[in-house]
């Protein structure tokens, strides 16, 4: 059984989050929109396909592939701050799910194009999505991050007027 999670009779058996009935409704049955779905069903692989798309390199090989092949230098070219590794091991992955689609052509030296399969194009709607979602509100959570660091600093800072703070 993994750290953080106990078994639930109500689930056959299968792992649930520790506090999710306490700090999310207390017992209250979501339906199909329940946010531990994916914790519940022993057979869904619902997190680790999300851990898989949604890490940075993966959405900037899928943007950056949108209706277009690219060699693996032109990726690595154009993704600041990724090793070779980090690109191979991506790219793999995002092959091994059905998304990006790696072409090898027979020639000296051998030329290899990337590009995305229509699995990964219908991805790539999704993410633009965040992308403008993100683009549109910047600015609020700018703000929001600005307003959050203020009251961390403030409550970290001692109180003068405690008996142990400085004068």
């Amino acid at each position: 059984m993994e750290e953080g999670t106990l078994k639930s009779p109500s689930n056959s058996g299968s792992t649930v989050p520790r506090g999710d009935t306490e700090e999310y409704g207390n017992g209250v049955d979501y339906g199909d929109a329940d946010p531990f779905q994916w914790d519940t069903r022993e057979d869904c692989q619902v997190r680790q396909i999300l851990d898989r798309i949604a890490d940075k390199w993966s959405l900037l090989v899928i943007a950056l592939l949108d209706r277009r092949r690219l060699r693996f230098t032109e990726l690595r070219r154009e993704i600041h701050g990724i090793s070779q590794r980090m690109l191979t091991v991506t790219l793999r992955q995002l092959e091994r799910d059905g998304l990006v689609h790696r072409t090898v052509h027979p020639v000296v030296p051998p030329r290899v194009e990337y590009e995305l399969t229509p699995l990964g194009g219908t991805l790539h709607h999704t993410i633009q999505s965040l992308v403008n979602w993100t683009e549109e509100h910047q600015n609020e959570i700018a703000a929001a991050r600005s307003a959050y660091d203020t009251r961390a600093a403030a409550e970290a800072a001692p109180d003068a007027r405690s008996p142990g703070a400085r004068a």
